[in-house]
């Protein structure tokens, strides 16, 4: 067959960039076109998206790929999730979107619980609780009257805005629908009684349209704009990141299969079991697992959990702090690696996701003074410092792999990672001595891959998702990584139960 090209827009918080797949029928390639810079905007107490600016960005990388595949076939966007806007009956859009690290849901949570119990939250929604799920920070313009709520004809996220601008179709795709903790996963509708409940207008909810539905073509004025030929068509990929990202896991289970878990790792690391259907029960409240939607009808049974955030933190401050390599340069990532190995493990450990970790000015400070005030040994050295955090992160993940066994009844066989973290080889080693399994690691651009061959499964080129997992498979080097010193693990195992208990 000829080559089809597919363009994935791979928009987080901090970054976006254009890749296009390149698909010959058996193996697919890629190449990045565009990237640009992105983060919250402060305006009047407020943090906000800057869409005019991302759109900008987005019709550049458009116009990129216009002069150098002609024959693009069609183009879908992911990011992150909960944030939204809206639009009017007559198509305008009102406002900005909020970025979720604004302080305004600050006791939201709290105050919400006042009118609607937390058990009833989770039983109609299924979703773990933060304060800036979409659901609290929806509340919140309806404590301060906002008037968009009596203004606006629809709710749009994030991936819905650029696919609106994009085509001219507004709708809302299910995986970041079901991020807001608006949506009833097992009913399969927005939860319209609990948004009744809070005053939330539940007329802004329209149906929710699956990964791989077509929206039609890119609009006129964007093809004038960018350079486009006709016949680009818009689709949807799971437009949440990490959705797209377990949609390009290379395992050769069927989907729904819950013998094998993932983790989407990077700065924060997202491990969790596919499941065929939703699972909301005590066992998935207490555990604080969430249910959000994946590819091909499944959910993903997830836990969040503190990642190489730890890591990137150490590396930051000591470069601030004037701390060289051998070249007499920055630290880097293999400076940092190097530092690692030449520790002793399993000295001391810490709870990745401890208050004290989610942003001190000083991470290897809060990291030592953890070890202190729990009466453990206090990291000498900086390679002390993070073995201490990669040995924390994977018996963290021994953690929560031993609750998605809980929750499915299936024993975990294989643990995959992917994602820019699977540079960190000590990690992934120390995740195989953690817990037991044979760890699979990559692809790294596991979510720009998952939103292209959703859009090669749209397009009729790829059957479905056990196939498109099969051409991943045979695209992109994996790596493995077996047990080792198992026993001296399973040993250190009761200690870092400890400090969890603390």
């Amino acid at each position: 067959m000829a080559t089809k090209s597919y363009l994935a827009i791979d928009m987080g918080a901090s970054s976006g960039r254009h890749v296009v797949g390149n698909f010959d029928g058996q193996r697919l390639e890629l190449d990045e076109l565009y990237r640009f810079e992105n983060g919250p905007v402060a305006m009047i107490d407020s943090f906000f998206w800057d869409l005019p600016g991302l759109w900008s960005h987005v019709q550049k990388g458009l116009a990129v790929a216009a002069n150098r595949y002609p024959d693009l076939t069609s183009v879908g966007v992911d990011t992150w999730g909960v944030d939204f806007a809206f639009l009017t009956e007559r198509g305008e859009l009102l406002g900005n979107p909020y970025c979720y690290r604004d302080a305004r849901t600050d006791g939201a949570m709290e105050r919400a619980f006042a009118k609607v119990p937390r058990e009833t939250i989770f039983s109609q929604t299924g979703l773990q609780f933060m304060q800036f799920n979409s659901l609290f920070q929806l509340f919140v313009m309806k404590e301060q009257n906002s008037p968009f709520l009596d203004l606006a004809d629809r709710f749009l996220m994030m991936p819905d805005l650029f696919h609106w601008l994009l085509s001219g179709v507004a709708c809302n795709e299910f995986t970041n629908a079901t991020t807001t903790q608006c949506y009833n996963p097992e009913t399969g509708d927005w939860a319209r009684p609990l948004l009744t409940e809070l005053g939330i207008p539940e007329r802004l909810f329209h149906p929710v349209s699956m990964p791989g539905s077509v929206l039609g073509d890119v609009r006129t004025s964007v093809r004038n704009v960018t350079g486009l030929p006709s016949g680009v068509r818009v689709v949807l990929p799971g437009t949440h990141d990490t959705a797209s990202a377990v949609m390009a896991v290379p395992t050769d289970r069927p989907v729904g299969s819950t013998d094998w878990a993932y983790v989407s790792l990077g700065t924060w690391a997202l491990m969790g079991i596919e499941s065929p259907r939703p699972i909301v029960n005590d066992t998935v409240a207490g555990f604080n697992f969430t249910n959000e939607g994946g590819v091909g009808g499944t959910m993903r049974i997830l836990k969040n959990i503190c990642g190489l955030w730890l890591i990137q933190e150490c590396r930051r401050v000591w470069n601030l702090q004037g701390r060289k390599n051998s070249s007499g340069g920055p630290l880097d990532w293999e400076d940092l690696n190097q530092m690692t190995a030449a520790a002793k493990p399993l000295q001391f450990f810490i709870d990745p996701d401890a208050r004290e970790f989610l942003g001190p000015t000083d991470m290897p400070a809060a990291i030592r003074a953890f070890a202190k005030k729990t009466n453990q040994p206090v990291p000498e050295n900086e390679g002390g410092v993070l073995r201490g955090a990669i040995d924390s992160i994977a018996m963290k993940f021994r953690h929560a792999l031993e609750m998605c066994e809980s929750i499915s009844g299936d024993k975990v066989k294989t643990l995959h990672i992917v994602g820019g973290g699977i540079r960190n080889q000590l990690l992934c080693q120390a995740a195989a001595n953690a817990t037991g399994c044979r760890v699979v690691t990559g692809p790294v651009e596991a979510t720009a891959i998952g939103n292209v061959m959703m859009q090669a499964v749209a397009s009729g080129e790829v059957a479905n998702i056990e196939e498109a997992r099969r051409v991943v498979r045979d695209s992109f080097e994996v790596v493995e990584y077996e047990p080792q010193d198992q026993q001296k693990w399973s040993d250190a195992w009761p200690r870092f139960l400890e400090i969890l208990g603390r």
